[in-house]
């Protein structure tokens, strides 16, 4: 009975010092990556936002000069209404509701473009910098990589975003098509 219990604490014994070199392997690499921030400070990220605004300041100018035209011509058509013929106020009533329709036509297409625009330059800048993100991970032996919006805490030991920026102002050629 003595060596039975002798034999079962030399396997407990055994089992435990045996797996301790398990509990004492490395813990998995964790990075979280901030896109947003990615998008504010690297040189591509700046790029795609200029562009962005460059567009759409330019797309603003346009419809407010459109603007001004409706609005004058709506002055004029009620500044001298009471003195043109019915047929001249007809007319003008029909040009001004014509300047109308096409401001909003090109309003909607403004809107149009502009998404797709800047929906066609963050999603290559994101695949550019999960891309990169990918290499990191791979190199460093990373296990996962989070993308900030999704983790609720994590330690800021982990946060990666900074070799990103790196990289990628690295690997930036100034194109974004």
């Amino acid at each position: 009975m003595k060596h039975y219990k002798r034999v079962i604490l030399t396997v407990m014994f055994s089992m435990v010092f045996l797996s301790a070199p398990v509990f004492g392997a490395d813990v998995a690499k964790i990075g979280i990556l901030d896109f947003q921030q990615v998008l504010t400070e690297s040189e591509g990220g700046q790029a795609v936002q200029g562009r962005i605004q460059t567009k759409g300041r330019e797309m603003e100018t346009n419809l407010q000069e459109l603007g001004k035209e409706i609005e004058s011509l709506t002055k004029q058509l009620n500044r001298d209404s009471m003195v043109m013929s019915k047929q001249k106020r007809d007319e003008q009533q029909r040009e001004l509701e014509i300047k109308k329709y096409d401001f909003q036509s090109m309003q909607k297409k403004y809107q149009s473009e502009f998404r797709e625009m800047e929906s066609k330059l963050v999603e290559k800048l994101r695949n550019d910098i999960f891309g990169i993100a990918e290499t990191i991970g791979k190199k460093e032996g990373y296990l996962l990589i989070i993308e900030k919006i999704a983790a609720i805490y994590y330690p800021s030991s982990i946060d990666i975003t900074d070799k990103v920026i790196k990289a990628y102002n690295e690997q930036f050629d100034g194109k974004l098509d």
